[in-house]
């Protein structure tokens, strides 16, 4: 395993952890916690981002130039992850379970064309 790539992994999985405590901590409501779930869940995605420049540095590739489909990809990621996530919401947390499953499905659909997005359609 390369340096970068173990540095990375270690990292993004630290990040990820954090990130992911943070927003259990800040949508349950038993916890009581949510500022330092907000906290904690910005420092995650914090040290996500510092990651991905380490890693970027590491690996020494160029600089990212920002493109509309770059901007077309983040948005169309982001509205799938966040209608999946409330899909999931409805279904585990407020007992709606047709709506949820509905909903979820939408953003995995969603999520499934960010790969002829990326990709592209070849014969």
């Amino acid at each position: 395993m390369k340096k970068s790539s173990f540095v990375a992994m270690l990292l993004g999985t630290v990040s990820g952890v954090l990130f992911a405590l943070g927003m259990c901590m800040a949508l349950i409501p038993q916890w009581g916690a949510f500022r330092q779930g907000v906290l904690f869940g910005g420092v995650g995605l914090v040290l996500g981002l510092v990651t991905w420049l380490v890693w970027r540095r590491m690996t020494h590739q160029a600089p990212i130039h920002i493109s509309g489909k770059h901007i077309l990809t983040t948005v169309v990621g982001v509205v799938g992850a966040l209608a999946l996530g409330v899909g999931m919401c409805f279904s585990m947390v407020w007992g709606k379970l047709l709506l949820g499953v509905a909903i979820g499905l939408i953003g995995i659909a969603v999520l499934l064309c960010l790969v002829p997005l990326i990709k592209g359609i070849k014969d």
